[in-house]
């Protein structure tokens, strides 16, 4: 199938820039496994992620069922309300040092959710999904660093929601139809979609014919990977790409990249164009492929939980000074471009009633 026609059946757009290099790549990798160790991080427990398909609400195969409930999943959450129900009062009871909000998280997304290297000592975790977590906690508990950050792998997300190892994940997570079936969403706060990754030697182009018989990195879990498989199987996608190749964190996909173990990665167009800015032999390769929104994720049961979390979201986009375009603007304007608005969610709608 050529390129023209490839793209011509997608959804499309996006930005970026660069920082760094393979030797800064590699300290910050080092000092990012030893800082690990400082952050809790949760143990393998049942079924992964499950590797979804991206927001545009288009499924194939095993999805058939979830297609039929579900073609908007963006637009599945539950409208703004700012009472405390019983999920939130259960956190506010919480005493002592135990009375925080457990967010499950990234520690390696550079300027999504990781530590600074440069920060010296004690490095806290920051960046954009970094800002969001503390203005809930702010809103719900008074206190934007009453939180406790779990470092979980991509395809451990869901899990740890459904065990109750933490309150919710903000890590940069495509709301999809599978994924609805197992947690529940808040309106979306980004806006992405699938893009390559790829050295800017590599005769790799885009999404599209020039993939034949090169090795593809994926995060195990991610909705980049059952896209790949999908688009395979449908045709889409040549058939001698391969896919074997996968990481529980896409950082582990460019560290594959530099030491030449694969020909490409694929991923949110948004955080690759955070993994070009950590090494400037690498570029994002054609346009994005699908169209994706983040979303807040939490215990299906949680209504209360949602409807603030989608109440404080709508402060915050409104929050110029001190929301989602200043967050924007200090951390993502240096590698996706100054200008947000392809990086904006839609205006929420809130077709779930319960």
């Amino acid at each position: 199938m050529t390129g023209g026609a490839m793209s011509g059946a997608r959804r499309l757009r996006a930005g970026l820039r660069g920082w760094g290099g393979v030797g800064a790549m590699a300290a910050v990798c080092a000092l990012a496994a030893v800082l690990a160790l400082l952050l809790p991080l949760t143990q393998s427990r049942g079924a992964g992620d499950g590797a979804r398909r991206g927001g545009d609400g288009v499924a194939h195969g095993s999805q058939a069922r979830a297609e039929a409930e579900c073609t908007d999943p963006e637009k599945q959450t539950l409208a703004p309300s700012g009472a405390d129900g019983p999920t939130i009062e259960a956190i506010k009871s919480r005493q002592g040092e135990k009375r925080k909000l457990v967010v499950g998280v990234d520690q390696n997304s550079y300027r999504w959710g990781y530590r600074d290297p440069n920060s010296g000592e004690g490095a806290g975790l920051e960046g954009f999904d970094i800002d969001l977590v503390r203005r809930i906690a702010e809103d719900i508990l008074g206190d934007p660093d009453a939180v406790q950050f779990k470092a979980i792998p991509t395809n451990q997300r869901i899990p740890a929601i459904q065990d109750g190892r933490v309150d919710m994940v903000v890590r940069t997570m495509t709301i999809n139809c599978d994924r609805i079936q197992d947690v529940a969403f808040s309106a979306p706060y980004f806006r992405t979609g699938q893009q390559l990754l790829a050295p800017k030697s590599s005769p790799v182009t885009g999404y599209d014919e020039t993939l034949a018989g090169k090795k593809i990195c994926t995060a195990a879990g991610s909705t980049a990977f059952s896209t790949l498989e999908e688009d395979r199987k449908d045709g889409d996608l040549v058939a001698s790409a391969d896919l074997s190749t996968t990481v529980p964190n896409q950082l582990d996909c460019l560290v594959r990249l530099q030491l030449g173990e694969v020909d490409a990665v694929v991923t949110d167009g948004a955080l690759a164009a955070s993994q070009a800015a950590q090494d400037p032999t690498v570029e994002l390769k054609g346009d994005p492929f699908t169209t994706e929104y983040y979303g807040v994720a939490m215990k299906k049961d949680a209504d209360d939980l949602v409807r603030r979390v989608n109440r404080i979201l709508e402060d915050y986009r409104k929050d110029t000074a001190g929301g989602w375009q200043a967050s924007y603007r200090r951390w993502l304007s240096a590698t996706m471009g100054a200008d947000p608005t392809e990086s904006k969610p839609p205006a929420p709608r809130y077709e779930r009633e319960s």
